[in-house]
């Protein structure tokens, strides 16, 4: 069985994550939804930068997409047949790619996006440490700045 090629993987990267062509462009600066279709086509060379943002965006490594064979344009092969519904992980010559549902690839981003004790918060809520969730919570709300002004607000109330 013949190896994935790049333009391969970021379909099958795209369509897990649940993003449309459109949706992908808007994340990855300098391309259209048409540069999608035709990267993912093998008929458009991207920047490595771009292939990052792709990876970012779909939730699967660079390094599965920057080291994936990319075929000669315009290539004689056609791309009628879809790759198997997109039901197989993307692989990589490392076997460092997984694949990941939407929800999971949310969680990513909003635990990237997270300050240092909102972090520790969610991973005490994931290992069920009591102890340590209620304090991580409670330091995460204590510092947040709006949950700050509103406790502002009811003191002045008071």
């Amino acid at each position: 069985m013949a190896a994935k090629n790049r333009g391969q993987l970021i379909k099958e990267a795209r369509t897990a994550a649940g993003l449309t062509q459109e949706q992908l462009a808007k994340k990855v600066k300098g391309l259209t939804a048409s540069d999608i279709s035709k990267v993912e086509r093998n008929q458009l060379d991207i920047t490595n930068e771009q292939i990052k943002a792709i990876a970012k965006a779909t939730g699967v490594t660079q390094k599965s997409l920057l080291e994936a064979p990319v075929p000669k344009k315009a290539s004689s092969k056609p791309s009628s047949s879809k790759p198997s519904s997109g039901k197989k992980p993307a692989s990589s010559s490392s076997g460092t790619s997984i694949k990941v549902t939407a929800a999971e690839k949310k969680l990513l981003q909003l635990y990237r996006a997270a300050d240092e004790d909102s972090k520790k918060a969610a991973l005490a809520i994931l290992k069920k440490d009591k102890k340590d969730e209620v304090g991580g919570i409670l330091g995460s709300l204590i510092n947040n700045p709006d949950i700050k002004d509103a406790l502002s607000g009811l003191q002045s109330l008071l």
